[in-house]
């Protein structure tokens, strides 16, 4: 059999067109199948290894399949001689000669289309199970998603696939996966692409489909006791706390209540949106209990400003930065205090730190030089000794605010602090307040209620314990009220 296929190459490689289709399906096939191996064997990782072995090799071969035919009915037209005389000439009698299961070179062309199939078929697999993975969705295109795939490594999502959210299951969401990527990769070549990447994302998935396949709108979360830690800008990074009591509620029609009365199907709430953003709302709207809608108008705007968007809110119109989510400097730097990677005792960390990422760097081997410097020469124009004796503690430092740097901002992109606006809560962004404010009112002039007990319990605000306003009320304590 291996001396028929190499009869079977030779004599169809007739011209040095033939040669060429012959030297590109061969050449291809030896070089997938290798770094396949080493793929499986994890020797290979990088998506730009993954691209050539699943793109650029199958793409070959294919290329090589179509030249020989080319080469072969050119021949035939240069020598002016019919293909059964051409055959007789380049293969035996034995090659040619009929018997019962067709003749040699029949059996062969069957074999090869056969072990053809296969190949481009397990390539096809392969290629699909590659361009699935996050590492290629995160890395194939560094330079315009190198921002989403820094946070989505630091997400509390980072162990989901890409496509569970943005394709989805189905041929149909293959398919128009595959067309919407195929107008990314020409944006990505000749850089049509914005920067930064617009947001929210219009042809997202619908959120019910895909958030509800994991998070049942039926469970009931209760209250949830949250507390964050604020860190001061004195000498000692002082902590203080401030603690709410969430009342998430549920999204189940018989006991909706809390934050996720909104997501209730009997509590349908839909929205008019001016902007492209979703943060300046022109109306709201409200289904009663007989079926009917109660509206509020923003009296901020003239009734006839134009509608961007109209939609019924849904799961991402408060968790629009449920993966891809982007720090804001201070809480960034309170997060590392409180995971212990700052420390404390470090004089006027918070206050510096913050200093040094705020400020606007080229780009970010600048930013990160810069990072650098300020914080070295702080530490020794501050105590000259410090250096010596926390030189561990300061380079430590260092490093950590780099990578908060390095992780919230993308000069090539254009992404700096706030970029991307969170609207979970209403404490840095407008959030709740889009809706929930004075301004948002009915026909009888009564507004959206928007009293914080609405939503959570303050059990602390800024306080030094967690706890401060379960205590008894201190003589002269000014917000006695909130015991």
């Amino acid at each position: 059999m291996r001396q028929t296929i190499t009869n079977f190459l030779r004599g169809i490689a007739s011209n040095w067109i033939s040669k060429t289709g012959v030297l590109l399906v061969t050449t291809s096939f030896v070089m997938f199948s290798i770094f396949q191996l080493f793929t499986m064997l994890g020797l290979l990782t990088n998506a730009y290894i993954g691209l050539i072995t699943y793109l650029g090799f199958p793409s070959i071969f294919i290329l090589g399949l179509l030249i020989i035919p080319v080469g072969w009915w050119k021949y035939v037209h240069e020598t002016g001689r019919s293909t059964r005389e051409l055959l007789a000439e380049k293969f035996g009698p034995n090659e040619l000669a009929p018997n019962p299961f067709g003749a040699t070179l029949i059996r062969t062309i069957a074999i090869l289309t056969v072990l053809n199939v296969t190949i481009l078929g397990a390539a096809s697999v392969r290629m699909l199970h590659f361009m699935e993975s996050p590492e290629f969705c995160g890395t194939a295109c560094h330079s315009v998603m190198g921002p989403e795939w820094a946070t989505y490594q630091d997400s509390p999502h980072a162990h989901v696939k890409c496509v569970e959210c943005h394709v989805g299951e189905g041929m149909g969401a293959l398919i128009d996966s595959k067309i919407n990527g195929t107008w990314q990769m020409i944006s990505v070549t000749f850089k049509l692409y914005e920067r930064p990447i617009p947001a929210p994302v219009h042809q997202l998935r619908p959120a019910r489909e895909t958030c509800e396949k994991c998070h049942w709108p039926s469970k009931f979360h209760g209250t949830r006791l949250k507390t964050y830690t604020r860190y001061q800008m004195d000498q000692n990074n002082t902590p203080k706390y401030t603690t709410l009591n969430l009342k998430v509620g549920s999204g189940e029609s018989g006991q909706a209540s809390g934050i996720h009365w909104h997501i209730a199907s009997k509590n349908e709430v839909r929205y008019g949106a001016i902007d492209d953003r979703r943060e300046e709302i022109l109306w709201v709207e409200a289904k009663q209990p007989d079926g009917t809608f109660k509206r509020y108008d923003n009296r901020r705007y003239d009734p006839a400003t134009p509608v961007n968007e109209t939609r019924i809110l849904d799961c991402i119109d408060c968790h629009n930065r449920a993966t891809h989510i982007y720090e804001l400097p201070e809480k960034a730097i309170d997060r590392r205090f409180s995971e212990g990677l700052l420390q404390r005792d470090l004089p006027f960390l918070k206050r510096e730190a913050l200093a040094a990422i705020t400020r606007n760097y080229p780009d970010r081997n600048s930013g990160l030089e810069g990072i650098r410097n300020h914080l070295t020469g702080f530490f020794r124009q501050y105590s000259p000794m410090i250096i010596g004796e926390r030189l561990g503690a300061i380079d430590s430092a260092i490093t950590v605010v780099q990578n908060i740097y390095r992780r919230n901002i993308h000069p090539d992109m254009n992404v700096t602090w706030g970029s991307y606006p969170n609207h979970i809560g209403h404490e840095t962004d407008l959030g709740c307040f889009r809706c929930h404010n004075m301004d948002m009112v009915d026909t009888d002039g009564d507004n959206v209620v928007n009293e914080c007990t609405t939503c959570h319990s303050i059990l602390s605000f800024q306080q030094d314990e967690p706890f401060a306003y379960l205590f008894p009320v201190k003589p002269g304590e000014r917000e006695g009220d909130m015991h």
